[in-house]
């Protein structure tokens, strides 16, 4: 199997976990040969991976073909704007996709390959990340609580001190001042990336400032749970200030006089780095469902999830994680194209994070 991007921020927590099954041969790939054979070099390993340069945008196709991997895992955001073209690549040398894709667009067209995936006998899944994966995990654990789920409210908040790379940096600056649709009160309307500023206390992280956000799940949650009335997706930085200082950009932007922020993630990036010493490496997540209980009464169940030590970025990392070690051993059989919904439930999601320093809790009020 071949992780691109495998020496990057998520792609090297997910080959280091991998590395470890017996079941699989890894090979790293990316644009660099050396970070690859670095990587390698400091991982212990069942079987000893491989490093091979690959680059998505140069011949992918008689790559993947030359080597014939049996799954492939695309890290290599950012996925906003980005093409099928590795998802198809991999249908044609007949090799199980996933990627860690976070690009609202993106993810919730994947099933536009799946008359192609299912011809090649391959299951093909976008978005193996905390969102939609987790999100809809959470939703479909608590939904039969619930006579009817009206409204969801939930967010993600970063810790400064986390592990953060150039990628994720342009994705949420694609968007940051752009408009969206979200559902409201059962319509859909336009909301602005990084506005809607709201604070949000966690238990055990204390004050956080949130904006909106734009996620697979406002495409995807209407159809899959057409009960709700309302989908408030949020995120946050820890430092006010920095959260503040991307707030006011957003405005420039809205109103015309900044264009786009992607072509700023670079300068953005290093500057955030200056302001390390200033914060911590806990990072947080909550979602709020409400609406009516069995006995028709009104009815809200919080579940937060608290990361602490630096280990918020392997959250996301987790459903990739699992789905290939489910190919490996020929438990996950369904073929075609879909986002990462329905396949891993929340138990299974949590138990797999217990390694690390992560807590969770629900509560119902």
């Amino acid at each position: 199997m071949i992780i691109i991007g495998g020496y990057g921020n998520f792609g090297r927590f997910i080959a280091k976990r991998l590395a470890t099954d017996a079941n699989l041969q890894l090979m790293i790939a990316g644009r660099s040969l050396a970070k690859a054979q670095a990587l390698i070099a400091d991982m212990e390993a069942a079987n000893r991976p491989e490093a091979i340069a690959l680059d998505i945008h140069q011949n992918l196709g008689k790559s993947l073909q030359a080597i014939k991997p049996d799954i492939v895992i695309h890290t290599s955001g950012p996925f906003q704007g980005q093409g099928y073209d590795v998802a198809k690549a991999c249908i044609q040398c007949g090799a199980h996709y996933i990627d860690l894709a976070d690009g609202r667009e993106f993810v919730a067209g994947i099933d536009a390959l799946d008359a192609q995936a299912k011809a090649a006998g391959v299951t093909v899944i976008s978005g193996a990340s905390s969102v939609p994966c987790l999100t809809s995990a959470l939703v479909d654990h608590y939904q039969d609580e619930f006579s009817e789920m009206e409204s969801l409210d939930y967010g993600i908040t970063t810790a400064q001190k986390t592990t953060r790379g150039l990628a994720t940096t342009a994705a949420i600056l694609s968007y940051t001042g752009k408009p969206f649709t979200t559902r409201i009160e059962g319509r859909e309307h336009s909301v602005y990336g990084w506005q809607g500023l709201k604070r949000k206390r966690f238990k055990k992280l204390g004050w956080r400032l949130l904006g909106n956000c734009n996620v697979p799940d406002l495409a995807l949650f209407p159809k899959r749970y057409p009960s709700l009335k309302t989908i408030s997706f949020y995120a946050g930085l820890e430092l006010p200030f920095i959260h503040i200082t991307l707030w006011v950009l957003s405005f420039l932007v809205r109103i015309g006089l900044i264009r786009n922020l992607k072509k700023s993630a670079g300068l953005l990036l290093k500057t955030s780095f200056l302001f390390d010493r200033l914060g911590s490496a806990n990072s947080g997540f909550y979602m709020q469902l409400s609406g009516r209980g069995k006995n028709s009464n009104p009815k809200t169940i919080e579940f937060e999830l608290t990361a602490k030590s630096g280990d918020g970025p392997y959250i996301p990392c987790m459903p990739a994680i699992l789905l290939c070690s489910k190919l490996a051993r020929g438990e996950l059989n369904q073929t075609g194209a879909y986002p990462c919904v329905g396949f891993i439930g929340k138990g299974e999601y949590l138990v797999a994070l217990k390694s690390m320093d992560i807590s969770w809790e629900d509560s119902i009020y």
